[in-house]
């Protein structure tokens, strides 16, 4: 079972690297954003602010590198290289799901990356149904002591397991268990989806038990089912992926819908996203954070500084999409009436 682990993560790599992994005739609900150039900002350029705050901690940027990967080779080279980039940029880091890393020693370095990143938030993650295979308090705990993490991310993913060899499906009383998880875990919990969205009701429950973040990683990007399509050999499954590949809430809906049910609770827009435009779009929606995931793979594989000038690329272009409303701060980009909101 291990070895099946470490090579299930090793092809999920090379898989969206090198297929098309998005859903089809389906899309983040971008395109349906607008922004209404102000040609007189009344700001400075140089003046403007992205600093934002997550779970209570003010940062220098409103970016997270989103779930991806770890428990193979070629995984500690890619972790290594985003933490570098993220201790030198700032961004949050959250690390791929970690069930690998309790059930097997083997690549364990490809999680432990916090001497690569000391300053910066770092995310571990474990599939929710694991809460219903063996995996509880103890063993959540035993993942963020072994990763020195600062939060606790759960992934949601129904149908990927679905399609995915010998994959788990019993989701029954989750919502139980990840309320006794945050009661009694030292560090925050917040829950995320893996590409077909969260919706606000969803969100609610939630954040109702004691969630501290939502990533509502909608869809419109990395499709699982079409992930796992490549790797079965089945073809009843195969079919059934490439049905569901239309499936999810695009990230757009996902985030207004969870702002308009939840509070304080910081909100983290992944799914599809893809420039520091897009970014600026979902803020203005209500996210507080903006993950990007297999748009900055590719430079992850070959250095921190790739990593970095993509960073760079998208924090420019949160800052002119700032600067092209007359919005200084993210709080006034939250705020702004210059942006259209087309519904579905």
């Amino acid at each position: 079972m291990t070895g099946s682990i470490h090579q299930r993560k090793a092809e999920h790599i090379e898989i969206t690297l090198n297929e098309k992994v998005t859903g089809n005739q389906i899309t983040t609900g971008l395109e349906r954003i607008h922004f209404i150039h102000n040609a007189l900002p009344e700001i400075d350029f140089n003046e403007i602010s992205i600093e934002s705050k997550f779970i209570d901690e003010v940062r220098p940027t409103p970016f997270m590198i989103s779930s991806m990967t770890g428990g193979a080779a070629f995984a500690e080279t890619i972790n290594r290289n985003l933490a570098l980039a993220a201790e030198e940029k700032g961004w949050i880091l959250a690390l791929g799901s970690m069930r690998a890393l309790i059930e097997s020693e083997e690549h364990r370095a490809s999680f432990q990356v916090r001497q690569y990143a000391p300053s910066v938030p770092i995310i571990a993650n474990l599939g929710a149904v694991q809460l219903n295979y063996g995996f509880g308090v103890d063993q959540c705990r035993q993942i963020i002591e072994m990763t020195d993490a600062n939060a606790l991310v759960l992934h949601l993913n129904s149908l990927q397991e679905v399609i995915q060899p010998n994959g788990d499906l019993n989701f029954k009383d989750l919502l139980v268990k990840i309320e006794e998880l945050t009661k009694v875990l030292e560090v925050p919990v917040g829950v995320k989806e893996v590409g077909w969205g969260i919706d606000g009701a969803t969100a609610k429950k939630l954040t109702g038990v004691g969630v501290s973040f939502i990533d509502v990683a909608g869809a419109g990007g990395t499709s699982w089912s079409q992930v796992e399509k490549y790797r079965s050999t089945d073809p009843v499954k195969q079919a059934a992926a490439e049905t569901f590949s239309v499936w999810g809430i695009p990230t757009v809906d996902c985030v207004v819908s969870v702002r308009e049910k939840i509070g304080e609770q910081s909100i983290v827009a992944s799914g599809g996203m893809s420039t520091g435009l897009d970014a600026a779009k979902t803020i203005a929606l209500g996210a507080d954070v903006v993950g990007f995931g297999r748009f900055i793979l590719k430079e992850a594989t070959q250095s921190p500084e790739d990593v970095m000038r993509v960073m760079e690329t998208k924090e420019l272009e949160l800052r002119m999409a700032m600067f092209g409303i007359g919005a200084s701060t993210l709080a006034e980009l939250q705020a702004t009436d210059r942006v259209q909101y087309v519904k579905r």
